[in-house]
């Protein structure tokens, strides 16, 4: 055990502690009154949620350092738990809902390129695999107005199927919603009422701008 400090007082304002959430260990830093750091190192919790990890640490650096964790101040935190899932690809089980006639937008992608001339190039697996996007009958125009009206009654079976699959996540990512997100936010509300527990993300709200690939991937 380490040996535990007499409490110290910090002059003129409370301390600073960053924690950074890696895929294996938490560690946590805090910023002493003399302008030094000192830090410690504990194991990323993932049953009971990454921040179980984050308290462990700032406790544990608390005691070690002596210091009373009513004179923190602020609490900075950072995380690769969402850039190790997306490089691993193992996030939730996620469907993509999207306008009749472009499910498969983030695989056919835009004519650029990383690698404008290689005639060989292999491009990045889709988020999101064909089986797992599904399309509801609604259009709006660059103006966000309606052009086919949201078919609540397709809307319905897709979420039964969703339901179904057992799916964790939805994406949802309609023609030209950054313009008006009605639509979106209707399919939400349905399915939020038959799946009351399941994460849904619209990109009317993740990413409000044009260009389909980029808000579709952006909200998956």
């Amino acid at each position: 055990m380490p040996e535990t400090r007499t409490p110290v007082q910090p002059p003129g304002g409370g301390y600073r502690i960053g924690a950074d959430v890696g895929g294996t260990f938490t560690d946590v830093v805090i910023e002493l009154p003399d302008g030094s750091f000192e830090s410690t190192k504990v194991l990323t919790t993932y049953e009971d949620g990454p921040e179980t990890g984050i308290l462990q640490g700032i406790e544990q650096i608390a005691s070690e350092q002596g210091i009373d964790l009513a004179d923190v101040e602020q609490i900075i935190h950072g995380t690769t738990l969402a850039t190790n899932a997306l490089i691993q690809r193992n996030g939730a089980k996620t469907a993509l809902v999207t306008t009749d006639g472009f499910r498969d937008v983030i695989e056919t992608r835009t004519e650029g390129r990383f690698e404008q001339y290689d005639l060989n190039i292999v491009l990045p697996t889709p988020l999101i695999e064909r089986k797992d996007r599904y399309t509801v009958p609604e259009r709006l125009n660059a103006r966000g107005e309606v052009l086919i009206p949201f078919d609540e009654a397709a809307a319905q079976q897709v979420i039964e199927t969703i339901a179904a699959e057992r799916y964790e996540a939805v994406a949802v990512g309609f023609i030209h919603s950054y313009t008006n997100g009605t639509h979106e936010r209707r399919f939400r509300d349905m399915l939020i009422a038959r799946l009351p527990d399941i994460a849904v993300s619209i990109s009317s709200e993740v990413s409000p701008q044009m260009r389909e690939f980029e808000r579709f991937n952006t909200v998956c």
